[in-house]
C-alpha cells in the first residue's frame, strides 16, 4: 500500500492573450462592435462582462484537467454540472498495490491515525485475497475504501470553472477538495487572470 497526496495538471495548453482575444471576438457579435478590437482591448472587455455578470460568452472556452484525489471526493467532483468526465475504472483496473489519499488537513491523534492506517492495510489485504480467489476486480473492489485514490479528467467551460472554484475554495467545503480547488485556482489566476481574478479576494491588473 503506498499513501500519496492529491494533485492536479491543467491538460489544456493555456495561453491567456489568446484566450481573451477569442472571447472577446464572440461577445462582440452580441453588440456587432468588431470593430472596437484592439491589440489590448480583450482584458477590458471581458472584465466588463463578468463584472456585469454576462458570464455566457465566457462558456465558449473549455478547459480540461485531469485531478487525483480520493474516491470519495470524486463523488463529489461528478455532481457538478455541466461537464464531461473520464474517470479511473475499478472494473476493469486490476491493483497489485492500492494508493490511498489521507485527509492531510484533519487533524488525527496517534491512536486515530493508526486505526485509519489499519483500516487501509486490511482494505487492501482483503481486495488482493479476492483477486487471488478469481474473483473479478468488477466485484473485489466492493471492498476498497473511499480513501483510495482515482484520477478523474474533467473538462468543464469557463463559466462552470468559475461555479466551481467559488464553491469548492469556501471554508464550508470539504478539506481536500478545497485543496484541490486551491491548486487549480492558482494556475488559472496565473494563466488567465482576467477570467479569475475576483475570485478567492486575488487581483491582478
Amino acid at each position: 500500500m503506498k499513501i500519496i497526496q492529491p494533485s492536479v495538471e491543467i491538460l489544456t495548453p493555456l495561453d491567456g492573450s489568446y484566450i481573451l482575444k477569442f472571447l472577446e471576438k464572440c461577445g462582440r457579435t452580441c453588440y456587432k462592435s468588431e470593430n472596437k478590437i484592439t491589440e489590448d482591448s480583450a482584458k477590458k472587455f471581458i472584465r466588463n462582462l463578468i463584472k456585469r455578470g454576462h458570464e455566457s460568452v465566457i462558456e465558449h472556452f473549455s478547459v480540461t484537467v485531469k485531478v487525483i484525489c480520493s474516491r470519495a471526493i470524486s463523488h463529489q467532483i461528478v455532481r457538478h454540472r455541466i461537464g464531461a468526465y473520464s474517470q479511473e475504472s475499478q472494473r476493469y483496473v486490476r491493483y497489485d498495490e492500492i494508493e490511498v489519499i489521507p485527509q492531510s488537513n484533519i487533524q488525527l491523534d496517534a491512536q486515530e491515525a493508526n486505526t485509519w492506517l489499519t483500516a487501509m492495510i486490511n482494505a487492501e489485504k482483503c481486495y488482493q485475497a479476492l483477486i487471488m480467489q478469481g474473483v473479478k476486480p468488477e466485484i473485489a473492489r466492493d471492498v476498497l475504501p473511499n480513501a483510495v485514490k482515482t484520477e478523474i479528467v474533467i473538462t468543464y467551460n469557463l463559466r462552470q470553472w468559475r461555479h466551481f472554484l467559488k464553491q469548492r475554495i469556501s471554508r464550508a467545503a470539504h478539506p481536500q477538495i478545497r485543496q484541490i480547488a486551491e491548486m487549480i485556482l492558482k494556475e488559472f489566476q496565473e494563466k488567465i487572470p482576467v477570467v479569475f481574478e475576483d475570485i478567492g479576494g486575488k487581483k491582478n491588473d
